[in-house]
């Protein structure tokens, strides 16, 4: 996992009240009291728009924000981050620090279609932690900032799905045939397809409790059925997630 080196032209460097969120998110008190036991500052440390990091601005992306989170615990709620999503009406990237660590957090953010003015905010995917002092690299190269916010983006879904499915990693690097490379593969498919893993990954293990609580003979021949088609419909899922990253431009 990469931690990025933003430029010194988009740092902002402010550092937002935790009321300014409840205000603009609708926080109930059950939020707030998130808030404050796991969070301990929030700063709007970088702004990646086109004066600052000279691309063009996009439909869907006019600017991406980078909030840093130092974080009161090492596992932070994702309402915590929905919460900042639904307060700033661009695509965000946070950094989470906790106990000298820093990770990426983030989830796919569009324009609703019903309604511009709106907001739809995905599934959260995160990065690994790493120590505070990790060389840092540019960003990714792009043409545009709607590319570049698919370049933050694609590491941490993939990451996600290598972490969930062993040997996802090398699945990942596994060369394409040429039929699967005629298709490029859109974030959004990314994503729905990384989201289905998850999904089905929890399904097997949900089966394989059942399966270690099950005593009679005859319903555990059942569950094991069960099991079974349950890791078919992963590893076919796996197969297409893994063929969807390497076909990307």
């Amino acid at each position: 996992m990469t931690l990025y080196d933003w430029p010194r032209a988009a740092a902002f460097g402010r550092v937002i009240p935790k009321n300014k969120i409840y205000e603009h998110a609708g926080a109930n008190t059950a939020l707030k009291d998130l808030f404050v036991r796991e969070v301990d500052q929030i700063v709007w440390s970088h702004k990646l728009a086109p004066e600052t990091v000279n691309l063009a601005a996009t439909k869907q992306v006019a600017e991406i924000q980078v909030f840093r989170i130092a974080a009161r615990t090492a596992t932070l709620d994702r309402d915590v981050l929905r919460a900042i999503d639904k307060a700033i009406p661009f695509p965000l990237i946070f950094e989470v620090a906790h106990g000298g660590r820093v990770r990426l957090a983030a989830a796919y953010k569009r324009p609703s279609e019903a309604d511009s003015a709106r907001w739809v905010v995905g599934d959260y995917f995160q990065g690994d932690w790493l120590p505070e002092g990790t060389a840092r690299a540019p960003l990714p190269v792009a043409l545009n900032m709607g590319a570049l916010y698919e370049r933050l983006l694609e590491p941490l879904v993939a990451g996600q799905t290598a972490r969930l499915v062993p040997g996802m990693g090398e699945a990942l690097q596994t060369p394409c045939t040429n039929a699967e490379a005629e298709r490029p593969v859109s974030l959004e498919e990314r994503i729905a397809q990384a989201e289905a893993i998850k999904a089905q990954t929890r399904e097997v293990e949900r089966i394989k409790a059942r399966l270690g609580r099950e005593k009679q003979f005859n319903k555990r021949v059942a569950i094991n059925a069960d099991l079974r088609a349950a890791k078919q419909e992963l590893e076919r899922l796996t197969a297409g997630h893994a063929g969807a990253a390497v076909t990307r431009d």
